[in-house]
């Protein structure tokens, strides 16, 4: 009778544990090496691709940076010959958090030079944790949306702004305000109604928010307070 190994049926766990890591070592140790290299290579791409590349992408913005403050939207895009505009700095240092930012200040100077496609583009694909930021963001995707006649698009976006930072009760109310003033204009009665109550019940003492009635009152058949459904 020929003998073949086989695992213990004993329920002993010392045992059990002994058998599969002699049956399975090679494997352990593989998959052991796998985890290391990966572990290694990540910690490696970061220490001296990423960070470096980081580094080098925001020194290169610094003087960006000063353009867009100044509101000097051609520096800020294209640079002055000295130093780079955000527009290099998107192409040559993409995949960093820098050249993300880069898109927000690209986005937003081609609206105010009034290349509404491009602020489009730019803002589409910029995206941030910082929730004022990308509510103003938002907000200024939505006037190049609108700039563009996608009132639809244009309307969704001023919602989404709206929506990111109710603390910014300004803002807010503002967005807000402008996706229900589109609505109108698309002949979308209730929603504009709905807009314009939202901006009434959450941002009552901001601007809008004392102003809706008035637009309530003149969108309605009904003339008491509309705000309470």
């Amino acid at each position: 009778m020929s003998e073949h190994k086989q695992q213990p049926t004993h329920s002993d766990p010392l045992l059990q544990a002994e058998f599969f890591g002699k049956k399975y070592a090679k494997q352990i140790i593989i998959a052991a090496i796998a985890i290391i290299v990966v572990v290694g290579g990540w910690y490696g791409y970061n220490q001296y691709i990423v960070k470096p590349k980081e580094e080098k992408a925001a020194e290169a913005i610094y003087k960006a940076q000063e353009y867009f403050a100044q509101d000097s939207s051609n520096l800020v895009l294209n640079g002055d010959g000295f130093n780079k505009g955000v527009l290099y700095i998107i192409k040559n240092f993409d995949g960093t958090k820098t050249a993300d930012l880069a898109k927000y200040y690209a986005g937003i100077s081609y609206l105010k030079l009034g290349d509404f496609a491009n602020a489009v583009k730019y803002l589409k694909e910029f995206s941030t944790g910082a929730p004022q930021i990308q509510m103003a963001a938002y907000g200024a995707l939505a006037d190049a949306e609108a700039e563009l006649g996608k009132n639809e698009d244009a309307i969704k976006d001023y919602k989404k702004a709206g929506a990111t930072f109710p603390k910014d009760a300004f803002s807010s109310s503002e967005y807000l305000f402008r996706a229900g003033l589109l609505s109108e204009t698309l002949g979308k009665t209730k929603d504009a109604i709905e807009l314009y109550k939202e901006i009434k019940e959450k941002y009552p003492q901001t601007d809008k928010g004392l102003q809706a009635d008035k637009y309530i009152y003149r969108l309605s058949i009904e003339k008491n307070d509309l705000s309470v459904n």
